[in-house]
């Protein structure tokens, strides 16, 4: 800092070479009369305030140990994109399977998004689809809350392979149990699966292979009884396996809340696992009848029509395919009541397997396997009634 010029002394100059222009005279304070009073004229002289003239260069004043440049904290500014927020996605929902997913609450592009071109524009994003997603698209109780339903029909895929499978396991009865023994356990294992993620519990590999052990457990007691005792080994088995499944969920060290939701949703794959062995206990015609009765039921159910009448359609052709095949049978006029039975039961296990939202998983597997699943107590005791 140059010294202080004193009175009357020259206004000092800018540094050569400064980019700051040349510093403007203060304005003058003059002392008021009877201040610093003295004889000599120049102490009278009007009191002048210091002038310091700039820096040559800012780098020379950010040299200075003590300048003001280092002692003055420097933040950077921080993009659109670094402020976006991302919620979390709905939990159980698969997604919660695939990671980076949620809700854009910001302006810039999420992770793996693409940034804006280079004219400004934001990118295109594509809207949120119900159908072919491996997640949840929407939560069910903001459905509820915005006035829509939260169930999906499965569609003509799913409903394609249970026509698939309902005209194999028909075929299959035809020839005989063992026959019939292959396509019975790919439904079995499709209904052990699907309940499970039907219900939002996945990965449940243990639920999983206790419910499809206890499928096969009951196959195994069907087959070695005779064919009178053919439903109490499905009942016998039914009942071990709920002990079975209460025991292993009381060593678990789960929340109690957890714990007993859990044994519900066990008990309840095993119980519908365990029920197709039905086909393996009734009449081999009634199983045709049945099977085929289910197969035109969803099948005709995924046809692009409205709803009340899709259902009496898909009744109509479940009723009409039992007599067809009941006239090719033992059953004869009986396949109606039976095809009737088969397709209502078929309705009600597909309505479930739409409930809540499901994904993409839940129609493979769950919307193949609950509308012929629901269908085999009904297969059984109709097929007794009219055989």
């Amino acid at each position: 800092m140059p010294p202080y010029p004193g009175p009357g002394a020259a206004e000092p100059q800018a540094a050569t070479g400064s980019p700051y222009p040349a510093a403007e005279p203060q304005a003058q304070a003059v002392a008021p009369e009877g201040w610093f009073r003295d004889e000599a004229p120049a102490a009278q002289a009007p009191v002048q305030a210091p002038v310091q003239a700039p820096a040559a260069d800012w780098r020379e004043a950010s040299a200075d140990p003590g300048s003001a440049a280092e002692q003055t904290a420097y933040l950077p500014p921080q993009a659109a994109a670094e402020q976006t927020a991302f919620l979390p996605p709905y939990p159980g929902s698969a997604a919660a399977d695939a990671p980076g997913t949620g809700t854009r609450t910001g302006t810039g592009p999420g992770p793996g998004e693409p940034a804006p071109g280079a004219d400004g524009e934001e990118p295109a994003y594509s809207p949120p689809t119900l159908g072919g997603n491996t997640v949840r698209a929407v939560d069910p109780a903001q459905a509820r809350a915005e006035g829509r339903s939260p169930v999906i029909d499965p569609g003509p895929q799913p409903a394609i392979l249970t026509a698939a499978l309902g005209l194999l396991l028909a075929g299959a009865a035809a020839v005989g149990e063992l026959a019939l023994l292959g396509p019975l356990i790919v439904l079995q294992a499709l209904t052990a699966a699907g309940w499970f993620r039907l219900n939002g519990m996945w990965p449940a590999r243990q639920g999983i292979a206790l419910a499809f052990l206890g499928a096969l457990v009951a196959d195994a007691a069907v087959l070695a009884v005779d064919e009178t005792y053919g439903p109490g080994a499905i009942i016998g088995t039914l009942g071990a396996w709920v002990l079975l499944t209460l025991v292993l969920q009381l060593r678990s060290h789960a929340d109690p809340d957890e714990r007993m939701y859990g044994l519900m949703a066990s008990v309840a794959s095993a119980a519908l696992a365990i029920v197709c062995a039905g086909y393996l206990a009734a009449d081999s015609a009634a199983v045709s009848v049945g099977a085929a009765a289910v197969a035109v039921a969803v099948f005709t159910r995924a046809l692009p029509l409205p709803t009340p009448v899709s259902v009496g359609v898909s009744l109509a052709a479940a009723t009409g395919a039992g007599i067809a095949v009941g006239g090719l049978t033992p059953v004869g006029v009986g396949g109606a009541l039976l095809g009737l039975a088969a397709g209502v039961c078929a309705l009600i296990g597909l309505r479930v397997a739409a409930y809540d939202y499901p994904s993409k998983f839940v129609h493979m597997t769950a919307g193949v396997a609950l509308p012929l699943a629901a269908a085999a107590p009904a297969v059984y005791l109709i097929g007794r009634v009219v055989g």
